[in-house]
């Protein structure tokens, strides 16, 4: 018998709530919040995602949770079923990598959305902060936390680079102005996420944030790095390093392509031509990326002149960063 929590066709809505635990004290300064649906993506990786969503139950906020199964063979789906029975599951059938946020974004029936990852969790109060802040700047898009790597609790170097962003914004932004975001610690405006058309498909996984959010940036809104804001990030084991770097690259190559005027492209590839390692991985992905001209060649659309200067800015930030270099 099919289970009615678990469906393949995302179009249905439903507004779906984690099952307290009764053993979880709260957090007597944070109460249940109705404006943010966590949105989970996972592909194999059934007993981390178990302990993301056990750590999301806890959550004071009570955040309606919407997993989509990228084709897992693991058992995830009847395993998220069984135990976790007030999530919602989609199950598309196939992978469909970052897109597979998209669905479960139009399924959500909150103002906001935050994003994690199987093998991340967000803190007991962030989802409720992020939510009063985006209630207060109406150009704010998305607001990304401070990540912590478990076990340890000791900060991700990528926090150094969010916190000196070298982007000028607004004087009401509550935190650094940022080019772009982390999808693991970040919730965002539904409305603008759907506006500025998701996460693209083409891109499957890897630095596929960059493209959304200068598209955002294009339409006029504007990316925050808050510090009181907190995401936990457990790295997975079952990962391929070298696909993430394939991808990572491929990706970086398309964003230039299809939005940054042509002389910043060109630089921005012959530097990553020099500079990463000349192996068969980053051969591969520059022949992936040359496979994609023609459709990048189609869809291009070159960013306006004061987003172009922002991303200006990032590029030596981005040369210098420890943490996106395209190793592994």
């Amino acid at each position: 018998m099919t289970d009615p929590r678990v469906t393949t066709d995302p179009r249905v809505t439903a507004d779906p709530r984690v099952t307290a635990d009764p053993s979880v004290t709260a957090d007597p300064h944070v109460t249940a919040d109705p404006r943010v649906t966590v949105v989970v993506i996972t592909h194999n990786r059934r007993d981390e995602l178990l302990r993301t969503l056990d750590e999301l139950a806890r959550l004071p906020e009570r955040p309606p949770v919407i997993v989509t199964d990228n084709a897992s063979t693991d058992g995830t789906a009847d395993a998220v079923a069984r135990l976790h029975p007030g999530v919602t599951l989609l199950t598309p059938g196939r992978n469909l990598g970052a897109a597979g946020r998209n669905p479960a974004v139009r399924r959500a029936r909150t103002p906001y959305v935050a994003f994690c990852d199987d093998d991340s969790w967000w803190e007991s109060g962030s989802l409720a902060h992020a939510a009063d802040l985006l209630d207060r700047h109406e150009r704010l898009a998305a607001v990304t936390a401070r990540i912590v790597v478990e076990p340890g609790g000791r900060e991700d170097p990528i926090v150094a680079e969010l916190r000196d962003s070298p982007i000028e914004g607004p004087a009401w932004l509550p935190g650094p102005a940022l080019g772009s975001f982390l999808a693991a610690a970040t919730v965002l405006r539904k409305d603008a996420f759907l506006s500025a058309g998701g996460f693209s498909e083409r891109l499957w996984l890897g630095g596929e944030e960059e493209l959304l959010a200068t598209d955002l940036a294009a339409q006029g809104w504007w990316l925050a790095y808050v510090p009181e804001l907190t995401a936990h990030h457990a790295p997975s084991r079952a990962r391929d390093s070298t696909l993430r770097r394939i991808h990572g690259l491929r990706n970086t190559l398309w964003f230039c392509w299809l939005r940054r005027p042509a002389r910043p492209a060109l630089r921005r590839t012959l530097f990553l031509a020099r500079t990463v390692p000349h192996d068969r991985a980053s051969l591969r992905a520059f022949a992936e990326a040359l496979a994609g001209l023609p459709w990048v060649l189609r869809e291009r659309r070159v960013v306006p002149a004061a987003v172009e200067a922002r991303l200006k800015l990032l590029d030596q930030t981005q040369r210098r960063s420890t943490a996106r270099r395209y190793v592994g």
